[in-house]
């Protein structure tokens, strides 16, 4: 690679050259600046001396996480270990030798921060599991604070396009991680800055593509179902059909707990930590509804509709979609998920209800912040008519004669 002569250097000319070359910046400093594995440039500071009677070339680090003056300050302080007899790179790498490498520093940021705040199981694997695949390979056993934005998009870049939403939330909790790590002394970050937040041109552009959503079974489709459902005596049967009539995800209903339950007032009331948007949600319980859960009653002390093999477990995460396929309703036309856009459908073609009652159902959040708490208490009573409303389409049950 040419050597290129000196001339006056500024931090902004370092970030933005463009040549080619190692670029002398001055006492025994250089800029090498080289064609990536992206089609982009890559630009590094190195120090050049003599140690130990060999001439030396030692990396300094990234122009993307130290300033030019902060690279001075280090090939100045080498020359002078080098002058003494001393090598620049021992002395670099006893530093970092005394760092956590990423791998140590990521679990202990998961058991730390992330798996307490975490209900789900399999949200929880899933965490550490992106780490595990794509980025303890290639960064994890290497000091935190020597990883690069340039090691960060070097992981990234080959799934971004094939794997995006993966890629994604790798990148996202890589970046986690750094922040986590920030002011704590033994990862040695300092004002380094996060290696994982990464200029939008640096990767590839992602084609749009048409949002997926789950299959949903046209709502005119449902009483028969329903009736369906009905002559079927199985634990994913009667959750299914609490599911429909309660508009709630899959995972809500399969962890549905006793203690949530007040067949008294007819309420279910689902913990922030249950939900995907972190805060309690109030179901009201039709008469169907609570009918179900009557009929639940005695086979499992802590949850409502537990596993046939387990009662202590919750039902396996397929088990309604399964059920769903074995009465002859194919996976593309709708999943348990999808009741939920059922619901919504129905509701906005059959009903006059406002737009925040139908919200508060599904446990969507209200923008309007201020207004949310008093919405949350004072709009119950409507979503009480509104799912007695739903549980009269379903099933054909009438609530107003039939409610005590």
């Amino acid at each position: 690679m040419p050597k290129i002569p000196a001339k006056n250097w500024t931090a902004l000319g370092v970030r933005r050259e463009k040549t080619p070359g190692k670029h002398a910046l001055g006492d025994r400093l250089y800029l090498e600046v080289k064609p990536d594995k992206r089609g982009g440039l890559s630009r590094r500071f190195y120090w050049r001396g003599t140690v130990t009677a060999d001439r030396k070339e030692i990396s300094i680090g990234s122009v993307s996480q130290m300033s030019l003056s902060e690279a001075r300050e280090i090939a100045q302080q080498w020359s002078r270990i080098a002058r003494k007899g001393g090598n620049p790179k021992q002395d670099r790498d006893k530093g970092k030798s005394t760092v956590l490498s990423f791998k140590d520093v990521a679990w202990r940021c998961y058991e730390a921060a992330i798996k307490p705040g975490l209900s789900n199981s399999k949200h929880k694997q899933q965490w550490i599991k992106t780490l595990e695949t794509y980025a303890f390979p290639r960064i994890g056993n290497r000091p935190i604070n020597a990883i690069t934005q340039e090691d960060v998009i070097g992981l990234i870049s080959p799934i971004w396009l094939e794997k995006h939403e993966t890629a994604s939330r790798t990148l996202q909790r890589i970046r986690r991680v750094f922040e986590w790590a920030r002011p704590r002394a033994d990862c040695g970050l300092g004002n380094q800055m996060n290696p994982a937040v990464i200029p939008k041109d640096a990767l590839p552009i992602v084609p749009k593509t048409e949002q997926k959503h789950h299959a949903a079974l046209p709502y005119k489709e449902l009483p028969k179902l329903m009736r369906k459902l009905e002559e079927v005596d199985a634990m994913s049967a009667f959750a299914l059909r609490f599911l429909i009539l309660c508009a709630s995800r899959p995972i809500e209903v399969r962890g549905a707990k006793w203690t949530e339950v007040n067949l008294g007032k007819r309420l279910w009331t689902i913990p922030g930590t249950r939900m995907k948007q972190r805060k309690e949600h109030i179901v009201p319980l039709s008469p169907p509804a609570v009918e179900i859960l009557k009929a639940m009653q005695g086979l499992s002390e802590m949850l409502v509709f537990p596993s046939v093999r387990d009662p202590h477990k919750m039902m396996s995460d397929s088990t309604m979609n399964s059920l769903l396929v074995r009465l002859g309703v194919p996976r593309e036309k709708t999943t348990a998920h999808g009741f939920r856009s059922t619901f919504r459908d129905w509701a906005e073609e059959k009903t006059g209800f406002s737009h925040e009652v139908k919200e508060m159902a599904l446990a969507h959040t209200i923008k309007n912040r201020t207004e949310a708490a008093y919405r949350r208490t004072a709009l119950l009573d409507k979503r009480k008519k509104l799912m007695a409303e739903w549980a009269e389409f379903a099933t054909g049950y009438d609530t107003k004669r039939q409610r005590k």
